[in-house]
């Protein structure tokens, strides 16, 4: 059984901004495909970044982007004085500035040439898929094409705009909702009820992710018709994660119901566990996407750097307790157990 080229159907979530090579590295060389998520990255550091997994593996791996999607707003459109004065007592208590000026992000068609002039064996996408003609260019080029959908609309839509395969992803997943037809919060379907309904609509291989932690998850998603699975939440738990230790401690404690959906973090819903940052920042006001990543940016750059788990972005599944391995050839091992021989 192989999928997108790799001889095991399991897939390394895309962490935008906590990837590691070596986790990728690891996940590809165990015969699966490790995935590197360059959310914010520059073209040069798409292209580094590239370079450092070749260095590492010489396995298939995917490189992820997100595309631009409608609920985005031009951060120069948006009065920032509210959500700065929100998480300003948070800031002081690190000793930080609050943030000034306005930051430059990285233009999403010089992303996409580095993307493909880095020719990974697969590229992935969420919040949509990139355009036809851009489609054309990544086919000419040999490389294959995934795309993320929260409901069947977004996975026929994927589909129909080049993808080899599909990600249905379950509202029990940790990290951004990647939702791109509807909102978010009208777009949460369960993993048991979204993957089955995607495989009956779609004619590409579906990837199941959502609540997938160990082998009887892996088993679940395969008797639901996918062709194999998407782990995130599993995998930041072990030490070849860019995850910080006091990021991996909450995984370990975290239950079934300790996590939340918010925006507290960029603006964009996404399923983490509560702390002191989301309480401050959802008592207070909060910026549409791009904004409110950059507000809370340098102080949770910072708040990692320390270890203060308080004021990180600690994202997390539902399904974390299941996920027990602190080493990533022994996570994927649990994981190949439950895919039927």
């Amino acid at each position: 059984m192989t999928l997108l080229g790799c001889p095991v159907p399991i897939v390394l979530g895309p962490f935008g901004g906590m990837s590691s090579v070596a986790l990728t590295a690891a996940v590809s060389e165990a015969g699966g495909l490790g995935s590197f998520g360059l959310y914010g990255y520059s073209p040069d550091r798409i292209l580094e970044t590239a370079a450092q997994l070749r260095a590492a593996t010489d396995r298939p791996f995917a490189l992820n982007l997100w595309m631009p999607a409608d609920d985005e707003v031009p951060i120069d459109a948006v009065d920032l004085t509210g959500p700065l004065a929100t998480v300003a007592p948070l800031y002081e208590r690190l000793g930080l500035p609050v943030p000034s000026g306005r930051p430059a992000l990285p233009d999403v068609d010089a992303q996409l040439d580095a993307l493909l002039e880095a020719r990974p064996a697969v590229a992935s996408f969420v919040f949509g898929m990139p355009p036809a003609h851009v489609v054309d260019r990544f086919r000419a080029a040999g490389i294959l094409l995934v795309g993320a959908a929260t409901t069947v609309a977004e996975a026929v839509a994927v589909e129909r705009a080049g993808a080899d395969a599909v990600v249905a992803s379950g509202f029990e997943a940790g990290g951004h909702r990647v939702s791109f037809l509807r909102p978010a919060e009208r777009s949460l379907v369960g993993a048991f009820a979204l993957v089955p309904q995607v495989v009956d609509a779609v004619r590409i291989p579906v990837i199941a992710a959502g609540g997938v932690a160990d082998r009887r998850g892996v088993a679940a998603a395969f008797a639901l018709g996918a062709s194999g699975v998407q782990v995130g939440t599993a995998f930041l738990r072990t030490r070849q994660s860019a995850a910080t230790a006091s990021h991996r401690a909450a995984l370990a404690r975290v239950a079934d119901d300790g996590t939340v959906l918010t925006r507290a973090a960029t603006g964009r819903l996404a399923r983490g566990i509560p702390n002191r940052l989301i309480e401050t920042v959802e008592a207070g006001q909060i910026a549409p996407f791009p904004g409110q990543s950059w507000v809370v940016g340098a102080l949770r750059q910072e708040a990692n750097r320390r270890g203060e788990g308080d004021l990180q972005s600690l994202w997390s599944g539902q399904a974390a307790s299941l996920a027990r391995g602190d080493d990533a050839d022994a996570v994927f091992a649990e994981l190949s157990a439950g895919i039927p021989r």
